[in-house]
């Protein structure tokens, strides 16, 4: 399936900075409110579904010398675009 970027940002911040940004994603995820990414000229308003799938990768990047690695460590939320919540599994 072909990936379109929808909203893309980067910048060197303090950890206390990052934090606060996925604090803020994190209530929105908890109080089930849709929520904007807004940076520029780039703007994505999003509503995670009340169950998403979850991953979290770390990798290492060692410099061709061997000297110097670079951590990176990514949250992934994933879901169906056009999948509504269907909630728990009842049977009666």
């Amino acid at each position: 399936m072909p990936e379109e970027t929808l909203f893309e940002f980067e910048r060197d911040m303090e950890t206390v900075e990052v934090a606060q940004y996925l604090r803020t994603v994190a209530d929105h995820l908890e109080s089930g409110d849709e929520f904007t990414l807004d940076s520029g000229d780039q703007s994505v308003t999003l509503t995670p579904p009340g169950r998403v799938e979850f991953e979290v990768e770390v990798e290492r990047e060692t410099s061709k010398s061997g000297d110097a690695a670079e951590i990176e460590i990514e949250f992934e939320l994933e879901w169906d675009e056009h999948t509504t919540d269907t909630g728990e599994l009842t049977i009666e």
